[in-house]
């Protein structure tokens, strides 16, 4: 959800949107339901995670510490 609050935040994501896409995550519960996600939301969320540039945040090693 941080991240969804993130887009939000930034504007990526409607206030409708990111209320419908927490609501589907939270009742989906697994990866595979979460695949299943409407395409208007899912494209809403995979445009904001482009321009979150969320792919590079996930390619970064872990932190050392």
């Amino acid at each position: 959800m941080h991240t969804l609050d993130e887009m939000l935040s930034l504007n990526l994501l409607t206030p409708e949107q990111h209320f419908e896409i927490g609501a589907y995550i939270a009742k989906a519960r697994t990866p595979e339901l979460i695949m299943q996600m409407p395409p208007i939301l899912w494209r809403a969320l995979a445009l904001a995670s482009v321009l979150m540039n969320v792919d590079a945040d996930l390619r970064q090693p872990p932190p050392q510490p």
